[in-house]
């Protein structure tokens, strides 16, 4: 199945063919630009559009047996298709572009925050972020840092590398307790700045295009779960007063 997200984020329809119905009535295509639940974020929604005009709705994407098949879940009730319809799939875009800015601010404090990152989970409203940390921190001068990073701009691009390279270079992994995923013999990074001058890491999520398009963020909360464990909770728009 050709995962077309990994390649281009802002990919709001595209054709497809039906490979595959499941008996729990998951759809498997030959492409998508649906991207499936995994590393904290949650999988898009949409529908399918079919060769006489009628729709089907997708109300969730999972991942298969592998992380190279999709399973798109359609809303109960919906007509099925047959193996080798063609479809045209529309994403909820609105929904899907709130977790890109999401997913990149996640990134974001995680540059702002240089520790181990223990947990991560993103959502399109609060988002939060777990690091393996026992000192305590000001979240309005994390906001302020995050901010910083937002107005410069910065532009976030995709780069790939081989599994080697990653083994030679350890640090790009951020996460404590989750490594890439591995077999395809090559990694998808996504950095942020000019020549990755930001940050670099491995993840297989969707991002926009730049710093800026993050919009207003905030960090709600910190919250200490365990000695040393805390998580951030960054929220859109403005710190309340």
């Amino acid at each position: 199945m050709a995962l077309l997200f990994l390649d281009d984020a802002y990919l709001k329809s595209c054709e497809a063919v039906v490979t595959g119905v499941r008996e729990d009535g998951a759809i498997l295509t030959d492409r998508t630009c649906f991207y499936a639940t995994s590393g904290g974020q949650p999988g898009d929604t949409g529908h399918f559009e079919r060769a006489d005009g009628g729709r089907i709705e997708i109300v969730g994407t999972v991942t298969g047996e592998t992380k190279q098949q999709v399973l798109h879940i359609p809303a109960l009730g919906q007509p099925m298709p047959a193996i080798g319809d063609r479809l045209i799939m529309h994403l909820d875009w609105e929904r899907r572009l709130k977790l890109m800015r999401m997913h990149t601010a996640c990134h974001l404090l995680s540059v702002v925050c240089p520790f181990p990152i223990t947990g991560a989970s993103v959502s399109e409203d609060d988002s939060r972020v777990d690091f393996d940390m026992a000192e305590t921190i000001d979240k309005a001068e994390v906001t302020e840092k995050l901010m910083q990073l937002v107005r410069a701009d910065h532009p976030v691009s995709i780069e790939w590398i081989a599994d080697a390279d990653l083994d030679a270079n350890p640090g790009l992994v951020k996460s404590k307790n989750v490594r890439p995923p591995r077999g395809t013999g090559r990694l998808r990074l996504v950095c942020i700045g000019e020549a990755s001058s930001v940050d670099s890491q491995p993840c297989g999520g969707t991002h926009v295009r730049s710093t800026a398009e993050v919009g207003e963020i905030h960090i709600g909360k910190i919250e200490k779960k365990g000695k040393e464990n805390r998580r951030f909770r960054i929220r859109f728009g403005a710190a309340p007063d």
